[in-house]
């Protein structure tokens, strides 16, 4: 039951998010099987951060549309993934605080045992900090769950 070292998916999901050139990433992940897509978001509400995740996950297949089960998996990935950016406090706007995110989402089996099935990553890059242009900080969260 140990995962492959060469198939970590949480680093996979950080590296394809932090890299400047994501089509070599993209592919290796094709190559091995998993899907994966990265988007953008800013906002001072938290439900729209998710949203936005999620939309791009099911736009670009990632997840089924019609599988409660998938879905909900990404929603506790994100969810890890912005407690993180936001340190514990799942709070934005009502705090004033600000957000511009990149987002990266990678689905696929990282164990040597096919059986363990697949899980879901989602690595969220960006900055955060008070709606002033200029007064905000980098922030790095990332959540990994079971489908």
């Amino acid at each position: 039951m140990a995962l492959k070292k060469e198939q970590r998916i949480g680093r996979h999901a950080t590296l394809l998010l932090l890299t400047d050139d994501h089509r070599e990433l993209s592919q290796q992940t094709e190559q091995i099987g998993w899907k994966s897509c990265l988007g953008k978001v800013g906002s001072m509400e938290s439900q729209k951060v998710v949203a936005a995740i999620e939309v791009a996950a099911k736009q670009q297949g990632v997840i089924s549309q019609e599988l409660y089960r998938e879905t909900h998996a990404l929603y506790h990935a994100i969810m890890e993934a912005l407690h993180g950016i936001t340190r514990g406090q799942m709070q934005l706007g009502s705090v004033m605080r600000t957000v511009g995110l990149r987002f990266a989402v990678v689905r696929g089996n990282p164990y040597e045992d096919e059986a363990e099935g697949e899980w879901i990553a989602v690595a969220i890059y960006g900055t955060i900090g008070a709606p002033v242009r200029g007064l905000e900080h980098e922030t790095l969260g990332l959540g990994i769950n079971h489908i």
